[in-house]
C-alpha cells in the first residue's frame, strides 16, 4: 500500500526504568484495524509490563532498529543519545515548565529537527486534559499507603503493587487488610482522588463529611475525602468560589490545619499551585496534638505545601521518616517521625493496568487528530517542537533552551 507510515512503541530509557508502554498488544491489533495506512512496530524491552512474546503473539513487528519509523512514541523522557533526527516524538518530557534538569534534551530535540507532541499539553478547546495517568497514580498510592501502616504497626504485610500481575492480584492483597478506628483523609476530587478511593473501596470503609470527620468519633475506620472548599477560605470572608480560587489562589488562607489533630493516614491527591497557602508547616508537625502518622504523598509537591515531603521517593525504596524535632530524614517506622511515602511514578507499579487505563485514552482521544488529520488543533497545542524551532505556544522557552533562565 502506498504512503504507509510506520509508529513505533519505544523501550523506556529513563533511570530508574518506567515498565508501561503507550500501546498494549491488543491496542497495538487495534489501531491497525482503525489505521490501515499505519504499522506498529515495537522496540523489544525486558522490562516492560507486556513481554515482548505478547507483541510476539498477535503479529507485530519487534525490532531494535526503529529508525524507519515516523511516529516514535514513549512514555517518559526518551535518552538524548537515542534521539533520532527528523523524527516526531510524543512522550512525557517534562521540559515546559523549564525544568532545568531536561534543558539538555529540549536542545538535543531541536538541534536534531525532531518534532516533540508532549502528551501533559494534549487537551481539549476548554484545556481539560485527554490522556494521564492520574487515576493509577491514585490507585497505587493508596495502596502503598495501606502497606505503610501496616509495616508500622505491625498489623500485617501486604506484596508490593509492582511485584503483582495486576490490580486483581493487588486487590486481592488489599482484602487481607483489618484497621483499627483510624481516620483517612484524602484532598482533591479529581481523577488521582477518585484512584485512591477505588483502592479504599475494598475495605469498605465508612464514608464520612468533613464535619464528622473532625467532629465525631468512630468505632470502625473511617475515610473522608476534602476538596478545596473543605481546606481554604477566601482572606476577606467572601463566599467561596472554585473558579475564582484557581485563578487567584493567592487570596485565600488555609483552613486544614484541624485536620491534622484528627487524622492518621493523609493521602494528598489535590492539585496545588505555588501561589496557594501551604497545608500545614514544620511548626504545626511539632504540636503536640498533631496526630498524622502516615502521610502517602500522591500529589509530591517537594516541601511546599506539606512540609515532611523531602524529596521524592522511589519505587523500590517508596518510605521514609520525616522527624519533626531534626526536620530531616530519619527511621520510616519510629512512631515519633511521620511514615512518608513519595513516590512520583506510581502509575509504573501496575504497568499492565495503567498502560490499558492509557492506551484506551491514547486511541480514544488522540489518535483521530494525530494519525488522521488535526482539526480540532489538538496536536498543534501540545507540539513544543517542530523544525528545529520552537512552535509558537512554547516561545516562552526560548532562554531556556539557551540556559538564560
Amino acid at each position: 500500500m502506498p504512503n504507509r507510515k510506520k509508529i513505533a512503541l519505544l523501550k523506556e530509557t529513563k533511570i530508574p526504568t518506567d515498565r508501561r508502554v503507550a500501546l498494549t498488544p491488543k491496542q497495538g491489533i487495534e489501531t491497525l484495524k482503525q489505521y490501515p495506512r499505519w504499522d506498529v512496530f515495537v522496540q523489544p524491552s525486558n522490562l516492560r509490563g507486556y513481554k515482548d512474546e505478547e507483541y510476539n503473539l498477535l503479529g507485530h513487528h519487534v525490532v531494535e532498529d526503529i529508525s524507519h519509523c515516523d511516529l516514535l512514541i514513549g512514555i517518559k523522557e526518551v535518552a538524548i543519545e537515542t534521539l533520532i533526527p527528523d523524527k516526531t516524538y510524543m512522550f512525557f518530557s517534562h521540559t515546559a515548565k523549564k525544568q532545568s534538569y531536561n534543558r539538555p534534551l529540549l536542545q538535543e530535540i531541536l538541534k536534531k529537527n525532531i518534532t516533540l507532541i508532549d502528551y501533559e499539553y494534549l487537551t481539549d478547546k476548554n484545556g481539560a486534559r485527554l490522556v494521564a495517568f492520574g487515576h493509577w497514580a491514585g490507585v497505587v498510592g493508596a495502596y502503598n499507603a495501606l502497606i505503610g501502616w501496616g509495616k508500622k504497626t505491625k498489623a500485617y504485610e501486604l506484596e508490593r503493587a509492582y511485584l503483582c500481575h495486576d490490580m486483581i492480584e493487588m486487590v486481592d492483597e488489599v482484602k487481607k487488610v483489618k484497621l483499627p478506628n483510624v481516620k483517612i483523609l484524602i484532598t482533591g476530587g479529581g481523577r488521582v482522588a477518585h484512584g485512591a478511593l477505588q483502592t479504599l473501596s475494598h475495605l469498605n470503609l465508612k464514608n464520612v463529611s468533613p464535619s464528622e470527620f473532625l467532629t465525631q468519633h468512630f468505632n470502625e475506620p473511617v475515610v473522608c475525602q476534602i476538596e478545596p472548599h473543605d481546606y481554604v477560605k477566601h482572606k476577606d470572608g467572601k463566599d467561596f468560589d472554585l473558579a475564582h480560587f484557581f485563578q487567584h489562589p493567592d487570596e485565600y488562607v488555609s483552613t486544614f490545619l484541624p485536620y491534622t489533630k484528627v487524622t492518621d493516614i493523609l493521602i494528598p491527591c489535590h492539585f496545588w499551585d505555588p501561589r496557594s497557602p501551604v497545608f500545614f508547616t514544620k511548626e504545626h508537625i511539632r504540636q503536640k496534638d498533631f496526630k498524622i502518622q502516615i502521610i502517602a504523598d500522591i500529589s509530591c509537591d517537594i516541601k511546599i505545601p506539606i512540609p515532611s515531603t523531602l524529596r521524592a521517593s522511589t519505587i523500590a525504596e517508596p518510605f521514609y521518616g520525616y522527624n519533626p524535632c531534626t526536620e530531616k530524614e530519619d527511621d520510616p517506622w519510629s512512631f515519633s517521625n511521620i511514615t512518608v511515602m513519595s513516590v512520583d511514578n506510581l502509575p509504573g507499579e501496575l504497568p499492565r493496568d495503567a498502560s490499558q487505563y492509557f492506551g484506551d485514552r491514547l486511541m480514544e482521544n488522540i489518535f483521530p487528530h494525530l494519525l488522521e488529520e488535526d482539526k480540532d488543533g489538538v496536536i498543534e497545542r501540545a507540539t513544543i517542537a517542530k523544525g528545529g524551532k520552537l512552535t509558537e505556544r512554547f516561545a516562552y522557552l526560548e532562554n531556556y533552551v539557551k540556559g538564560i533562565e
